[in-house]
């Protein structure tokens, strides 16, 4: 009878093992990465011949005890580092429109530091060519600009 009850702990634990890696693979948070070491502790813990309170036990305190402690440290570790771009500098600086900018027709064009870039208004608005604007932020390749009609605007 033990060994029918450790053989279905046995596949219980390598099912919730094998659930725990597939988890961490799909989220890439490292959190159930923890469990799924907790499930193995466990897991070797029932083929000694561990009672089912003691593999739970361990698998509990396993589990919280390398999330709590080795977590933080391999979030630290493991961080990715948001790489700047020469793109970013024109962040906050002003440019002329050289090409009507008209989001619901995907055109717009503006001069900056030398350099064209495709355009599109942040608040939607149309922007005539000849307008200042300046670049509040890129996306992808193109520059979202705001309008100076406001003196506020293109000081800040």
């Amino acid at each position: 009878m033990i060994e029918l009850i450790n053989s279905t702990g046995i596949y219980f634990w390598i099912i919730v093992l094998v659930a725990m890696i597939f988890l961490e693979a799909t989220t890439v948070s490292l959190t159930t990465i923890w469990f799924a070491t907790g499930a193995l502790f466990a897991l070797i813990v029932c083929a000694l011949g561990g009672s089912v309170a003691l593999q739970w036990a361990v698998f509990a305190l396993s589990s919280v005890l390398l999330l709590v402690v080795l977590r933080p440290f391999t979030k630290n570790v493991l961080k990715v580092k948001k790489q700047s771009t020469n793109a970013d500098r024109i962040i906050d600086q002003k440019a002329i429109v050289i090409e009507t900018i008209d989001n619901s027709k995907e055109t717009g064009q503006v001069k900056l530091m030398g350099q064209f870039w495709s355009a599109r208004s942040l608040d939607n608005q149309i922007i005539e060519e000849g307008s200042e604007v300046i670049v509040r932020s890129i996306s992808g390749v193109k520059a979202i600009v705001q309008l100076c009609n406001d003196v506020q605007v293109c000081n800040k």
